[in-house]
């Protein structure tokens, strides 16, 4: 299936009734979006016991990524279609997460707690996460996926191009990093752009826009629940008690099936 949150597009291949392996190499492949499908992400759906589902998720250069909040919409929103059903739990690396309609065709999920120690984003050694010693005074924030978010007067005048790679190999980062650079643009409502390990620019992130909202709260730039526009819309983020809850719209776009001949090149 090709789906999409806000422009975040996903290929998610669905291995409940029939296990699928996926290799960095497959992944890749699929990924090439001259030759293959396109995504920024991919995600595998398989049968577990402790929940629904469980989901893996990989990047367009065959990473692995922890977490993908709008992949996790995405894929709750079809799982709630087709069972009937107005809420669902996913497990990922990230945990158990809980998702739910939350009416007007638009998606809820429950990222779970920020992780804001040094050790547990991972940082390369013990120092402040609401100030770190990179130019720009980032903030570090785990979402289940490491995060780096700048706070800047104005997010469209950045190269992000330029600006994302850099800091996504920073060496304080040693698992690499996702990137964001973020400004107020009024009450609790920030404008944010962002560059995702192993991907490069997307028009959205999940895990990005609640990770931006988190370093924004802990700042006190606004309050835990924030409106983020993003290049291919607006999520709404909630930092809650019981954890971060990420709402907004998702596509299904298509169905399809790899022809015999594609899979055996890509392999």
């Amino acid at each position: 299936m090709k789906m999409h949150g806000l422009g975040n597009d996903f290929v998610v291949l669905d291995g409940r009734a029939r296990s699928i392996a996926v290799t960095p190499g497959l992944a890749m492949a699929i990924a090439d979006r001259h030759r293959g499908v396109g995504f920024d992400q991919l995600a595998l759906i398989e049968p577990d016991s402790r929940a629904d589902v469980r989901l893996t998720f990989f990047n367009a250069d065959g990473s692995t990524a922890g977490a993908c909040g709008n992949a996790t919409r995405c894929i709750a929103r079809f799982l709630m279609e087709d069972t009937g059903r107005d809420a669902v739990s996913l497990l990922t690396e990230r945990g158990l997460l809980e998702a739910r309609d939350a009416g007007n065709g638009l998606t809820s999920v429950n990222m779970g707690a920020p992780q804001t120690a040094w050790q547990e984003i991972p940082l390369a050694g013990a120092m402040d996460t609401l100030s770190l010693p990179i130019d720009g005074d980032p903030v570090a924030t785990g979402m289940g996926n490491p995060h780096c978010t700048f706070f800047v007067p104005d997010a469209e005048a950045v190269d992000l191009a330029a600006f994302g790679p850099r800091h996504e190999h920073h060496p304080l980062f040693p698992e690499r990093t996702n990137v964001q650079v973020a400004s107020l643009i009024g009450p609790d409502h920030l404008r944010m752009r962002v560059w995702e390990r192993g991907v490069g620019i997307t028009l959205a992130s999940g895990s990005s826009s609640c990770a931006t909202a988190v370093a924004a709260a802990r700042r006190g730039l606004t309050g835990r629940r924030v409106r983020i526009d993003l290049d291919g819309g607006t999520l709404d983020i909630d930092w809650r008690e019981d954890g971060v809850r990420m709402t907004g719209p998702t596509a299904h776009v298509f169905d399809g099936m790899f022809s015999t001949n594609w899979l055996e090149a890509a392999e």
